[in-house]
């Protein structure tokens, strides 16, 4: 699909063709939201492809945060992915129930931030591999300790004090990648919030923009990626930082600019659960 930096995706068939390709490893990172009434384990439990191992992003996170999957620690990232049977020299290819926005793209995204760049997403994810009848499996992988040694990139995040700042300052431009709704205030938010619209300066880009939902989720093609931010007049020039509501469809905004612009835009971790409950935060409606 022309994109300028294409290793971030793979496509269903060249997983299959290396499903036994002793450094390739998958990470099913499925998730669903807590009032979804799924449980993203179970499934895996029952299903997945063969060879996956379970990354929970309300595992791996800092539980000492009250906002929900925050990032780790650098030493705990390190650990707990370890113990899943990655390192430094696997190439990892993660996927999802939802196509990539639940949460492969903010398991892409975390790895990036921890240093590891050699990760993609499978474009289209577990809808796209089941429609193409691919194979699945029910076997548990036990997987063998490895040594990840991770290194945190900071230009990949963003917290809420920088937020405020650029409120002020406008350094970085922010997309909302919710839905418009969400957006203005209008509906409620899927977690109980004291605070109903956007940060202020905000632009709405919601993440489905970024993929072809008739095509089970798969990427957009890059000039139809470029479209919506032209339509939306950001500078591609400019650093960019996505939000949403609670960092894991930001990581699918990030995940396209990244195939047309390379590493331009970085996500605020905290997200709508964190600024629409902090008390020093303004809001736009």
């Amino acid at each position: 699909m022309d994109y300028l930096y294409p290793d971030a995706l793979v496509s269903t068939h060249w997983l299959e063709k290396n499903l036994n390709a002793t450094n390739v490893c998958i990470v099913d990172a499925t998730y669903y939201l807590p009032n979804d009434g799924r449980s993203a384990i179970d499934e895996f439990n029952l299903r997945h492809i063969p060879g996956a191992v379970f990354f929970d992003i309300d595992v791996i996170c800092d539980d000492k945060i009250q906002e929900p999957h925050m990032l780790p620690t650098t030493n705990s990232f390190s650990s707990k992915v370890g113990k899943l049977g990655l390192s430094n020299h696997d190439r990892i290819i993660v996927y999802d129930n939802s196509g990539g926005f639940m949460a492969a793209c903010r398991v892409w995204w975390m790895f990036r931030v921890f240093g590891h760049t050699n990760v993609a997403v499978l474009n289209g994810g577990l809808p796209k591999w089941n429609a193409e009848n691919r194979p699945l499996s029910s076997e548990i992988v036990q997987p063998q300790k490895k040594v990840f040694s991770a290194i945190r990139n900071n230009d990949l995040v963003k917290d809420l004090s920088q937020i405020q700042e650029n409120i002020a300052h406008k350094k970085f431009q922010v997309i909302d990648a919710r839905s418009s709704p969400r957006y203005l205030g209008i509906d409620d938010e899927p977690r109980p919030t004291t605070k109903k619209g956007h940060i202020p300066g905000s632009i709405n880009i919601p993440f489905q923009k970024m993929l072809k939902l008739d095509e089970n989720f798969i990427f957009k093609p890059s000039n139809e990626i470029q479209a919506v931010f032209d339509e939306c007049k950001l500078n591609l020039n400019k650093p960019i930082v996505a939000s949403c509501g609670s960092g894991v469809t930001a990581a699918v905004i990030i995940l396209a600019l990244h195939l047309i612009a390379g590493d331009r835009g970085s996500v605020y971790d905290g997200s709508w659960a964190e600024w629409s409950n902090h008390p020093d935060t303004i809001v736009e409606i």
